[in-house]
């Protein structure tokens, strides 16, 4: 994590956006319209280590499974129970993709942890398609299994009649900003933690708060690493709900 920079005043300047700007890894694009960045460099180590993991780490499918082979088996168990609990056995035909969602930003979210790596899922231009495609892919799911039945989840039945009209305009309207909260919480949550650590490190240049900055990092950097795993987990289990509503409208 680089500190904060002299100003030509002596002052501190600080920079903590730097960190999440896309930048190119060379001069030129390997294609006229194709350059290779930060950001596709970290994405695809994202990808490889989720590969790995749950590719290559089980290949072997050992009776007495070794680290990696434990946390890929834990992570699956995690999932498919999460799936199970909250989409019913209807839903597990979807885990494949629920686990990859999961994996993939878990992965994106710790990676970014490392000192000058890049955090794919701090950039709205990751978390934004990763969200429209749940939201779309839910809502044709909805329409293909109910039809035009599965419009009535915005009609709240158990409500007076003269109140139905108002509270199915606003259940239309939250259900077309799921994609714009689930998008924005994981993208905040990340740009925000890791913002807070580089100025952290930035007072870390001065001596006479330095062992305070430092302290100020370790723990927000422990507090990082329980954010990158929730915001997966919250991520995914939002995915879950909206599958199940898709699955079951009328629930």
């Amino acid at each position: 994590m680089e500190t904060a920079e002299q100003s030509d005043g002596g002052g501190l300047v600080f920079k903590p956006m730097d960190q999440f700007l896309v930048k190119p890894l060379s001069g030129d694009g390997i294609v006229q319209w194709f350059t290779f960045t930060n950001a596709a460099l970290w994405t695809s180590l994202a990808v490889l280590a989720v590969f790995l993991l749950l590719v290559t780490a089980t290949s072997k499918r050992a009776i007495i499974p070794g680290r990696a082979q434990s946390i890929a088996e834990f992570a699956y168990g995690f999932i498919h129970k999460m799936v199970e609990d909250i989409c019913g056995k209807e839903g597990l035909r979807y885990f494949p993709y629920i686990m990859t969602l999961f994996m993939f930003i878990v992965m994106a979210n710790f990676l970014g942890l490392n000192p000058t790596a890049f955090t794919p899922t701090s950039h709205f231009a990751v978390t934004v398609p990763l969200a429209l495609a749940v939201f779309l892919g839910v809502t044709i799911l909805g329409f293909v299994k109910n039809g035009a039945s599965f419009l009535g989840m915005f009609w709240v039945t158990s409500a007076p009649l003269a109140l139905r009209p108002a509270l199915a305009l606003i259940e239309l309207i939250s259900y077309f900003v799921r994609p714009v909260s689930h998008s924005v919480r994981l993208a905040g949550s990340m740009m925000a933690g890791h913002a807070v650590i580089k100025v952290f490190a930035g007072f870390a240049a001065l001596a006479a708060v330095s062992p305070f900055a430092v302290l100020g990092i370790t723990a927000m950097y422990g507090l990082e690493v329980l954010v990158c795993f929730i915001q997966a987990y919250v991520f995914t289990i939002l995915t879950c709900v909206y599958l199940k509503d898709a699955l079951h409208p009328h629930h």
